[in-house]
C-alpha cells in the first residue's frame, strides 16, 4: 500500500517541497522561474485531488494529467509518426498527400514502383489497351444533366464538390471551394445548410441541397415554403436542385450542427434559432410516398423556372427505391438526376453505430440504382452521380465504370484546402481553419490561394483521368464499362467487373418474368404509394 501511495502522490509531493524550499532563494535569477514551475504545478495538484470528474486525475495528481494531453494528440501522433503509407484512417496518407500534392499543382509522380500487394485479393486496376487513344482534353469531360421534363439543362464537369454546408465549414471555406468551382468550371453542392453570402461572392455555379429542414426556404414552424424556394432556386447561380433524402455517413438520421457552431450568420441563413443544436428532421414533410415525392419534385422543377431537379441518398431497403421507380412509372414524372451517396461517405457530426453500421457501400448502391433504371428503360432519361470516399482519378474511373456519369468528393476538396484529417470538425477546434466558426482560427485558412488548390486538384485529377482513359483506348469517361475494371478475388484469380456482378438489360424488370432473383423479389415487394413493402418475402 505504501510503495502504490508513493507512486501515486511522489511527483505532486516532490513539487510541493520543491517549491517551498526553493521559496528563501528566488533572488536568484536561475531559482525563481523554477519556484514558479513548482508552484503552478503544485496547484494544479491540489485541484487534481479536489475536483470530482477524472478519476485518473484524483489518484495521479499532476501527472495523469499526460493521459488526456497524449489521448488530446492521439491522432496527430498516429498519423505523423505511427501510420503506415497506406493505412486508411478513414484516408492514408498516400491518399492525402495526393491531393496535396496535385492541388500544388507538383504533380502525383511516384518512384520506384508500387508499395500495394498486386497480389492481394480486393486489389483492384484497369485494363491498357495495346493501341492507346490519344489524349483527350480533360475540360471535355462534361455531362448533360437534365431529363425530358427539363427547361434549363446543365453541362456539368464529371467531378465537382459534394454536399458540406456553411456552418459544418467556415465561411472561408465556402469561400475558397466556391471560388475554386468558378475558376476550374465545375460545381459546388451547397449542403443542406442553405445558400449562404458566402456561395455567392465568387459567383460559382451551386447545386442547392434542400434537406429535411428546408433551409432557406422553410416556414417559421419548419415546413416548406414555395415562395422563399422559388426566389432562391431562380437565382442564375442555382444550376440544379438536389434533394436529400439520406447522407452516406448518417443515412437514417438527421443533419447535425452543434450549437456552439450556430452563430448569427448559421441562424439567419438556416432560419433556425441560436443556443439550439441544430438537427435536421430524419425524414421529410413535404412528402410522405413515392408518388408524393414525384409530384414534389415536379413542383420544385416548376418553382424553379424549369432547372433539373434529382435527389440524393444512401441505399438502405431496395424496395423503397424500387418503389420511387414505381411512382416514376405510375406518375410519369422523372428527376433529372440521381446522386447515390455511400455508406462510406464523410461527417461532420454522426453516432458512431450509423457511420459504422447503417447504410450501403457506394459501388453497390451505385449499381442498384443503375440496373433498376436500366431494366425499366429509364437509364437514359436520368443522370447518376455518384459520392463515397472519392479521391484520385481511378477511383472516379471505377464508379463510372460501373454505371455512374459524374463523382463528387467532399472530404477530397477539404484535404485540397488544408484539412489534415485531425477529425476535430464537431469541436469547432479545427486546427486548419476549414471545418470552424471561430473567427480567429478561419483567419489560418487564406482563400485566394487556397480556391488556386482547389482548381488545380481538380484539373490535375481530371488530367490524370485523362491518361488512363488513353492508356485504356478511351477518349471519353462515358466510354467506360465493367470490363475495362478488374479485381483480384483471390491469390490465383482475377475477374473482370462484368464477370462479378450482375447486369440487367434494358426492360428486364418490365417482363413478366425477371430472371434475376434478387430484383425479382425487391420488384414484388416495391409499392409506389407507400415506402412499405407489400409483402415480406
Amino acid at each position: 500500500m505504501s510503495l502504490s501511495l508513493l507512486s501515486r502522490y511522489a511527483f505532486f509531493a516532490f513539487c510541493v517541497l520543491f517549491t517551498l524550499f526553493s521559496l528563501p532563494f528566488t533572488g536568484h535569477d536561475w531559482v525563481w522561474p523554477l519556484t514558479l514551475l513548482g508552484l503552478a504545478l503544485s496547484v494544479l495538484g491540489v485541484f487534481d485531488l479536489l475536483q470530482s470528474r477524472h478519476a485518473v486525475r484524483r489518484n495521479y495528481p499532476i501527472l495523469g494529467n499526460i493521459r488526456y494531453l497524449v489521448e488530446g494528440i492521439r491522432p496527430e501522433i498516429r498519423q505523423y509518426l505511427l501510420e503506415a503509407d497506406d493505412d486508411r484512417l478513414p484516408f492514408s496518407r498516400a491518399q492525402r498527400s495526393l491531393v496535396y500534392a496535385r492541388a500544388k499543382n507538383e504533380g502525383g509522380d511516384k518512384p520506384f514502383g508500387t508499395l500495394i500487394d498486386v497480389y492481394k485479393s480486393g486489389y483492384e486496376f484497369i485494363g491498357h489497351s495495346m493501341r492507346p487513344a490519344p489524349l483527350s482534353d480533360p475540360t471535355s469531360f462534361r455531362v448533360v444533366v437534365g431529363g425530358p421534363q427539363c427547361t434549363q439543362p446543365y453541362s456539368a464537369s464529371v467531378f465537382n464538390v459534394s454536399a458540406m454546408s456553411f456552418g459544418s465549414l467556415s465561411a472561408n471555406a465556402i469561400r475558397a471551394l466556391n471560388r475554386g468551382a468558378k475558376l476550374g468550371n465545375f460545381y459546388h453542392d451547397t449542403g443542406e445548410g442553405s445558400i449562404s453570402p458566402y456561395h455567392r461572392e465568387n459567383g460559382g455555379d451551386l447545386v442547392w441541397e434542400l434537406g429535411s429542414g428546408y433551409f432557406g426556404c422553410r416556414t417559421s414552424d419548419g415546413q416548406f415554403d414555395p415562395e422563399r424556394f422559388a426566389t432562391q432556386a431562380r437565382s442564375p447561380q442555382v444550376r440544379m436542385i438536389e434533394i436529400k433524402l439520406s447522407q452516406g455517413a448518417k443515412p437514417g438520421h438527421g443533419g447535425i450542427l452543434p450549437k456552439h457552431k450556430v452563430t448569427e450568420e448559421i441562424s439567419l441563413t438556416r432560419g433556425v434559432p441560436m443556443g439550439e443544436d441544430c438537427v435536421s428532421p430524419s425524414r421529410h414533410s413535404a412528402f410522405s410516398t413515392p408518388i408524393e415525392m414525384m409530384q414534389f419534385i415536379a413542383k420544385l422543377r416548376e418553382l424553379s423556372g424549369g432547372k433539373p431537379v434529382g435527389f440524393k441518398f444512401c441505399l438502405g431497403h431496395p424496395w423503397e427505391f424500387m418503389g420511387i421507380a414505381k411512382a416514376m412509372l405510375e406518375t410519369g414524372i422523372l428527376p433529372d438526376f440521381i446522386v447515390i451517396d455511400g455508406k462510406e461517405g464523410g461527417t461532420g457530426a454522426a453516432p458512431l453505430e450509423f457511420t459504422d453500421h447503417i447504410g450501403v457501400p457506394l459501388r453497390e448502391g451505385l449499381l442498384f440504382v443503375h440496373n433498376t433504371l436500366v431494366g425499366l428503360n429509364l437509364r437514359d432519361k436520368i443522370k447518376l452521380g455518384a459520392s463515397g470516399k472519392i479521391i484520385s482519378a481511378f477511383d472516379i474511373a471505377s464508379v463510372l465504370a460501373i454505371g455512374a456519369d459524374w463523382a463528387n468528393s467532399a472530404r477530397g476538396f477539404m484535404f485540397a484546402i488544408g484539412c489534415i484529417q485531425s477529425q476535430s470538425c464537431h469541436t469547432n477546434k479545427c486546427p486548419t481553419g476549414v471545418a470552424t466558426q471561430d473567427k480567429l482560427r478561419q483567419r489560418a485558412l487564406v482563400v485566394p490561394d487556397k480556391a488556386q488548390r482547389v482548381q488545380m486538384f481538380h484539373r490535375n485529377t481530371l488530367k490524370a483521368l485523362a491518361e488512363m482513359l488513353a492508356a485504356a483506348g478511351l477518349e471519353h469517361p462515358n466510354q467506360l464499362e465493367p470490363r475495362h475494371l478488374v479485381r483480384r478475388v483471390s491469390d490465383k484469380e482475377i475477374r473482370l467487373f462484368s464477370q462479378i456482378h450482375v447486369f440487367l438489360k434494358p426492360g428486364d424488370l418490365l417482363k413478366d418474368k425477371i430472371e434475376a432473383d434478387f430484383y425479382e423479389r425487391m420488384w414484388a415487394m416495391a409499392r409506389a404509394d407507400s415506402f412499405e413493402p407489400s409483402c415480406a418475402w
